[in-house]
């Protein structure tokens, strides 16, 4: 039997209804690359290889009924799956990259998540993340960094390191992820694959382990554009549990290849000294690319982008402060002196007896640096006598972010620019430089702060082979018109079709 991982999302799902493979092939299949490759590359956190080869099961005797009655196919019955761990899947664990929740099992499904398996999916199991999703690299994870499958000796983005990895080196056809900052766009560039950050509110946060809930919204990861727009469909609609749900139904999706009369902007703050040559040049071509298909392309401004990355980094740790005051050791994950996995925490302080004691114990052992350093950046920000000089100074600059998105969507459809300044860095590479790794985000923040779209996906390589990324902004619900531009690039071009050396 040919080895199906090498086919796309559509191309899986079309053997699977042409009788070629069956789900439990697939499953299998993926488990099996899973194996062969995620000791190297610690992409997963979690498999579930009896759960996936039950559902796998299912889906084909869904397939056969279906066939037999002559009902509609789901589009993606049968097909594998992997899901960031932040994202709640009943009896699995969800650590969230943290020790602070090491063994803890949700006892229900994310919203995004249970969309999907009713619809036939197969979960392979969680990925790794940088802890509660902050972070740019995947370092920040507590149970070690990913490995980017294009170069091992690089990171593979972040937060979404591990679904990005796992899609990357076809362990899997697609996999979900949460972008409260660029963490699904930035792991799509430096792995070469697609992905889809969604306005905010289009995909339910029920189930999502909250960073900054203002900024949060759960995506996912794939080979090409065609093969990301059914598991958005599916994913994509209200959902009464989450209160910021947008009621708006999502119309139909046509990747007709249609780009005549678009127009795109391309703002001059995104190209900035320092960026990577090889980068600059590759998102101009990709450009170039679209123009040539019928687009109309004009340069804009956006002129407070230089003021998005101090704005977030008060507003998201300030949400995640108040977020992670729930994580205490006791509803929670371990608490301490109890043993954390095979290490043994410190005990208690000698004499302590209250319950503040034992909070600050569990937290100050089980959170890692990075998130201290956000939840006290947090807690700073919104303290009494302060808070109108950070917080709420940095929510008006963020107005303001948002109006440049506004003028420029009253001129143009979508924003072109890059994704990053630079394709995947060393693992290791900004050492202990908070601020370097924050800069990793410049071009993928305003989006968040906007709650606008945003599409990611290749458009080159640079010189040492590795991926480089593009991204198209639009305004509030314009996915529909991102999956058919990225579509549109993507016929023309084969970047994304590309896959690493390594593991074949």
């Amino acid at each position: 039997m040919t080895d199906p991982t090498g086919l796309s999302l559509l191309e899986a799902s079309a053997a699977l209804r042409a009788g070629e493979f069956s789900s439990l092939d697939l499953t299998r299949a993926c488990l099996d690359r899973i194996a062969a490759l995620d000791p190297s590359l610690h992409a997963f956190l979690a498999v579930a290889p009896s759960q996936a080869e039950a559902q796998a099961g299912a889906a084909d005797r869904r397939l056969a009924e279906t066939r037999r009655s002559g009902g509609v196919l789901p589009p993606l019955l049968g097909i594998p799956i992997a899901v960031k761990d932040v994202l709640a899947v009943q009896a699995l664990p969800a650590t969230a990259g943290s020790r602070i929740l090491e063994g803890f099992r949700p006892p229900y499904t994310a919203t995004a998540v249970q969309r999907l398996i009713d619809d036939g999916v197969v979960i392979l199991g969680k990925t790794n993340t940088d802890e509660f999703a902050m972070g740019s690299s995947t370092e920040n994870s507590a149970y070690g960094v990913t490995h980017n499958p294009w170069a091992l000796h690089r990171v593979p983005g972040g937060s979404s390191g591990g679904s990005a990895a796992a899609v990357a080196a076809r362990m899997c056809f697609a996999a979900l992820g949460s972008d409260t900052g660029g963490s699904i766009r930035q792991p799509a560039a430096f792995c070469g694959v697609t992905g889809l950050k969604p306005t905010y509110g289009r995909v339910s946060r029920y189930g999502l382990i909250a960073y900054g809930s203002s900024l949060d919204s759960v995506g996912a990861l794939a080979r090409s554009s065609a093969d990301l727009t059914p598991v958005f469909e599916t994913m994509a609609g209200h959902d009464p549990s989450d209160a910021t749900s947008l009621p708006r139904p999502l119309p139909p999706i046509e990747l007709n290849g249609e780009v005549k009369g678009v127009r795109i902007g391309v703002p001059a703050e995104y190209f900035i000294d320092g960026m990577q040559p090889e980068v600059e040049r590759a998102v101009r071509q990709a450009v170039e690319v679209f123009r040539s298909l019928g687009a109309q392309v004009s340069e804009i401004s956006l002129p407070h982008t230089d003021l998005a990355l101090p704005v977030y980094y008060i507003i998201a740790p300030a949400e995640a402060s108040a977020n992670l005051a729930r994580y205490d050791g006791i509803r929670f994950g371990p608490r301490l002196p109890e043993t954390v996995g095979a290490k043994q925490a410190s005990p208690l302080p000698a004499g302590s007896s209250t319950l503040m004691d034992q909070y600050l114990a569990t937290r100050g052992e089980l959170f890692g640096p990075e998130v201290k350093r956000r939840i006290m950046l947090g807690t700073y920000a919104l303290s009494a006598g302060y808070y109108d000089a950070y917080y709420g100074q940095a929510q008006r600059v963020r107005t303001l972010i948002k109006q440049d998105f506004d003028r420029a969507f009253a001129q143009v459809d979508v924003v072109a620019c890059p994704v990053t300044p630079t394709t995947a860095f060393p693992i290791g590479g900004h050492g202990d430089d908070p601020l370097s790794m924050y800069l990793e985000d410049v071009f993928t923040l305003p989006a968040n702060l906007a709650g606008v779209p945003g599409l990611a996906f290749p458009v080159g390589f640079d010189s040492e082979s590795l991926p480089i990324g593009m991204q198209l902004n639009g305004p509030a619900l314009s996915e529909p018109l991102l999956l058919r531009l990225g579509d549109a690039y993507q016929r023309e071009t084969d970047w994304h079709l590309r896959s690493p050396k390594y593991g074949q």
